[in-house]
Order: C-alpha cells, then structure tokens, then sequence
C-alpha cells in the first residue's frame, strides 16, 4: 500500500500520507496490527501487591482484563464469564474467589474454573475453554506488561530499550498520580509530536530554557526509541523513552512519568499519566516541572496538525535528517506492521 512506503533512509524519505490518520478502515487495521500484537503498560507492582487481590485494569482495544494476586503471585485475566460473556468484577475487591453476579459461576483467583449450579448432566464439562484466559504478564524492575496476542518475545521489544536505563533505582519508586487527557487528535500524531525535539524551541518555552536544545540527541533501537536532552552544564536534564507503538517512559531526577496513548477513534486519543517519584526533594525542578503545561502546550500543536491534515492540499511531509529520526523510525515501524500479513 502506498500510504505505508517510508524510504529507510531518512534523507530521501517522505512520511505516512495524510489518509492513515483520516481513514476509518486504517485505524481499524491498526488496532489489530500494531496494538494487538505490541505489550502495554499495566503499572508498577507495588501499586497492586499489597492491596485488593482483586484489581481492574484499563480496558484495551475493548478488552476488559482484571489483575490478581494470591501469595504474592500476580496473574492477569480475562474479566469476561465464559458462561454468557458477564463482566465478572465492576470494582477492585477482597475476594478469595471470583464469581459471577448473573448465573453464579465460580472461578479461582488463578482463572480457573471452580463450580456451575444447574449444570449437571452437560457433557464434556467443564473443560479448559471454561477457565478465564489468561495473559503473559512481564517484569522490568517492578514495572508490568501483558499482550494480547503475544506474537513477539517481550524481552527480544525491550531489551534494547531498558539496556539504556541502568541507573534506576527500582527498590525506591512509590507510585503518586494517575491521570487521563483526551485529546481531539489521532494517536500517532501525538506520538510523532513527543518523538522529536524539534518543536521545543518553538512550542515549549518553558521547557527550552532548561534543555540544550544544540546538545539533544535521539537514538534508535529495533522498538524503541531513547531522547536525551542536557543542561546548560552538559547534565542529563530528561530522558525520553518510546517503546512501540504507544509507551512513554519520562526520566527525570525526580522519578518517572509514564504515558500510555490510547486510540479511541481517528480524531481522538485518551493519554493516561502515571506518576512515580523516587525523590520528592527535586519534584517541580528542572525539565520534570510544570509537566501539566508542556502537556497542554503539546495538545494545542497535535489537535492543530489534526485539524490541517485534512486538508486537500497536504499529503505527505518530509523529515529533517537531524531532529526527525525518532518520527521516521515511528513511521517505518507503522509501515513494516501495516503491510505484514
């Protein structure tokens, strides 16, 4: 497909035609072939351990998953009855077991099928389709994963990312805030928007006051991508880390801030915010303060190229060969699971 034809060399390269983010059966495609497929964020452990053994995850792609632990063990399920399809748990709860509030199936907090009333004399029951499915859940330093449709190894997408991180101190994270933005714009322009710095000068004064813009640099990786930008004393001000298609891990002195963007229609994406500090003392310092204005900053510029791409006298673009390497590696990743059969 046309649409999906990126140059592997950035200077020759022209960028994803305007009809990905406009075409309602691409967006569609999309969700199967690059969501369903990727691993998504959960949270950080400690935010489940210790509390309800029962807990709710964030629906994706229309999927409703719950968490659950027994003896420190997490699993992630499937919140669905397999008896008629039942939602099984409205809201994080104590339980010992999981239960069915319309015909009273009974499920293990491992997804296993326990018990059924009126259903004697049914043949080849119970058998495994009548256990809740359940998803692959990953570890990095504390930090959770599950897929789907887990077609990748999950250390074969991270390791090349996490390898740049080897300072975190994971022992000392202490989950704070949780937040959602919608904004009126597709998902991948708001990833396209955090993966140059490009725009800094322009957008974020704030911001350009506190990061090198002359000393920023972005690396590629097989999945991800990692930005660094420097103080004026030649310091790591932040780090910025994408994991495809839609992750964001924020390093800054005080902590992390991690962003999930999340499709909901071709003009439209929630971003959820996860906060989690490791030293209060630099909070509101340096490049991780005033987050809320860098955010809103960005929602202005990715709601306006929303709005522009639309138009009949803009197709495609093309990419500095120096501040958009992060959005040409997006755009060929897109490119590369698009056209995969």
């Amino acid at each position: 497909m046309a649409e999906f034809e990126i140059d592997p060399d950035i200077r020759n390269a022209k960028t994803l035609s305007s009809g990905f983010y406009t075409d309602l059966q691409y967006f569609e495609l999309s969700k199967e072939k690059l969501f369903a497929n990727s691993w998504q964020f959960l949270g950080h452990k400690s935010e489940f351990l210790g509390l309800t053994p029962v807990n709710l995850l964030p629906h994706f792609l229309s999927e409703q998953l719950l968490l659950s632990h027994d003896s420190d063990q997490l699993r992630c399920l499937s919140n669905v009855c397999t008896h008629r399809g039942k939602l099984l748990v409205e809201e994080p709860c104590q339980a010992n077991l999981i239960r069915c509030g319309y015909h009273g199936r009974r499920f293990s907090l491992d997804g296993k099928f326990l018990s059924m009333p009126e259903f004697e004399g049914v043949e080849n029951f119970p058998c495994d389709d009548d256990n809740l499915t359940e998803l692959p859940l990953c570890d990095w330093n504390g930090f959770l994963f599950t897929s789907l449709n887990h077609s990748q190894d999950f250390v074969e997408i991270s390791n090349d990312a996490f390898s740049q991180i080897s300072d975190l101190d994971s022992d000392s994270i202490r989950f704070t805030e949780r937040r959602e933005f919608e904004v009126n714009a597709h998902w991948a322009l708001y990833c396209e928007n955090y993966l140059e710095g490009f725009h800094i000068p322009y957008v974020h004064q704030g911001l350009n006051a506190v990061v090198d813009y002359g000393t920023y640099t972005t690396g590629t990786f097989r999945y991800s991508s990692l930005q660094t930008g420097y103080d004026a004393s030649g310091e790591i001000a932040a780090r910025y880390l994408f994991l495809f298609p839609n992750l964001m891990f924020n390093f800054y002195p005080w902590g992390i801030s991690v962003n999930v963007v999340r499709p909901v229609s071709p003009s439209k994406t929630v971003v959820e915010f996860l906060t989690y500090v490791t030293d209060e003392t630099l909070v509101d310092t340096g490049a991780g303060a005033n987050l809320d204005t860098v955010e809103l900053e960005d929602e202005a510029v990715v709601e306006s190229v929303q709005k522009g791409i639309r138009s009949r006298f803009y197709s495609r673009g093309r990419y500095s060969p120096t501040r958009e390497q992060g959005t040409h590696h997006f755009h060929r990743m897109i490119a590369e699971r698009m056209n995969s059969k």
